[in-house]
């Protein structure tokens, strides 16, 4: 755990009282989960989905009053149409978020795992052994789903979790914490915890000494608050401004279904292409057809004054390059080549997702080594930048930075690692001066660590 800092303050209302009582509760959780077994740890996850299966009337109901909120505020230009969509539940979604749950229970204990092991001196050996983090506070945006999500995964790494999630989803996750906090009685108390005020949020960015790690989710706005009111370390990603190059040596037919794909399959989400890169070369064979289909499918296009030549769209703005759009809109740039394309997504990519359609291997690797981003594909959409698509059973959330975890943040995200030394009386001082042991520093390839024991390697 983190250890006091000086900002901290003493609780000044009964709000700060209850929250930092809250993660107090929350850290002595997390001491007591981080040593609860595998078993122990799947059989709550099943108990879970079962729970929320059971509740699905009760879920859907409260999930009903949020989404007919929501489509007030639309009405009254408060909402996007994007929010009120992740919003919604139903029988379907119920299914899929309980199924999710019982995916990480699949998935392999990430705690335990020794990820390297050094012989000292002999019967002195070192051993880096994955464990949780400790206290995890997640905020989050409008999915309930997530709210599962984000418990499910903490659980199976044996973290505690701290759950915020949007107003506009305030019963949908109240009817879901209540059905993970009581399927899982049996587990220490406070081990996920539900807050809903703004006050509670400010009070536990402020308790670096009690909260590990904060995982925001939502807008680039949102995002940029959490990192700039807190000094506990944040893992999340404030933008998802992902291009598509269209390569001069691109299979065109291909490259159209990718780029139709990486927009219009979901546009609401952080990985849905936002600008489209095609080389010059090819830009009038290429763009008239997608051009067209794109706006069969609704989608406000703009394009630079090149584009603009080639088809008949609304001129792009300087900011539009910069725009995480998350809806069907699309800004089209025609680049000179490669190195053009890589320049302008190091310029005004987020770090996200990016991809190169293209049939030459050399290009593909200039754009793939030279742009700065978590994920970068070839002949692929951008869409595929998820936990689930990767195999990681599910995922808190993507991360932009480059420190700790990268990409989509998996059960691997959750933990850190702890450095276990087994020795047999060894003195530090046996290693120096004049007759000094001189240490082995022999790798123990594929050896695990036992408490107590030495590797017969």
């Amino acid at each position: 755990m983190t250890t006091m800092s000086d900002t901290d303050t003493e609780p000044e209302t009964d709000v700060e009282a209850d929250t930092d009582e809250l993660a107090r509760r929350a850290e002595s959780a997390a001491l007591r989960l981080a040593n609860a077994d595998e078993a122990t740890r799947n059989e709550a996850l099943r108990a879970i989905a079962d729970e929320i299966r059971e509740r699905e009337a009760e879920i859907l109901e409260a999930n009903a009053v949020d989404v007919e909120e929501a489509e007030a505020m639309l009405a009254d230009g408060e909402y996007t149409q994007a929010l009120v969509d992740r919003l919604k539940l139903d029988e379907t979604k119920i299914e899929e978020i309980a199924s999710m749950v019982e995916s990480v229970a699949e998935q392999d204990d990430p705690l335990g795992e020794t990820l390297a092991a050094r012989e000292l001196d002999d019967g002195l050996e070192l051993y880096r052994v994955a464990v949780p983090i400790g206290v995890v506070a997640t905020v989050f945006e409008s999915r309930p789903d997530a709210l599962v999500q984000i418990a499910a995964l903490a659980l199976k790494s044996g973290n505690a979790v701290v759950l915020k999630g949007g107003s506009e989803a305030s019963e949908s996750n109240r009817a879901l914490h209540e059905a993970i906090v009581d399927a899982t009685a049996d587990l220490p108390d406070g081990w996920a915890a539900h807050i809903e005020a703004h006050e509670e949020v400010d009070r536990l960015l402020e308790l670096d000494d009690r909260v590990d790690l904060v995982m925001p989710r939502g807008s680039s706005e949102f995002v940029s608050y959490v990192q700039e009111h807190t000094q506990i370390p944040v893992l999340g990603h404030t933008e998802g401004v992902c291009h598509v190059y269209v390569d001069e040596a691109a299979d065109l037919e291909m490259a159209a279904n990718v780029a139709f794909d990486a927009k219009v399959q979901y546009p609401a989400v952080c990985n849905a292409v936002e600008t489209l890169l095609v080389h010059e070369s090819v830009a009038d064979a290429f763009l008239p057809g997608l051009v067209e289909r794109y706006e069969s499918a609704g989608v406000e296009l703009r394009g630079d004054e090149r584009t603009r030549e080639v088809v008949d769209v609304a001129p792009a703005a300087d900011d539009d390059w910069d725009a995480e759009y998350g809806d069907l809109e699309l800004s089209i740039k025609v680049v000179d080549d490669v190195y053009d394309a890589v320049e302008h997504v190091n310029e005004h990519g987020s770090k996200h997702t990016e991809s190169i359609l293209t049939e030459d291997a050399e290009a593909a690797e200039t754009f793939m080594t030279g742009v700065d981003a978590a994920s970068v594909f070839h002949n692929a959409s951008t869409r595929f930048a998820d936990g689930y698509r990767y195999g990681l059973g599910a995922e808190v959330g993507i991360s932009t930075g480059k420190i700790h975890a990268r990409g989509p943040v998996g059960l691997a995200g959750l933990t850190t690692y702890k450095y276990y030394l087994e020795g047999d009386g060894h003195l530090v001082a046996s290693y120096s001066g004049e007759d000094a042991i001189p240490f082995t520093h022999r790798e123990l390839d594929d050896a695990e660590w036992t408490p107590g024991s030495l590797s017969t390697h």
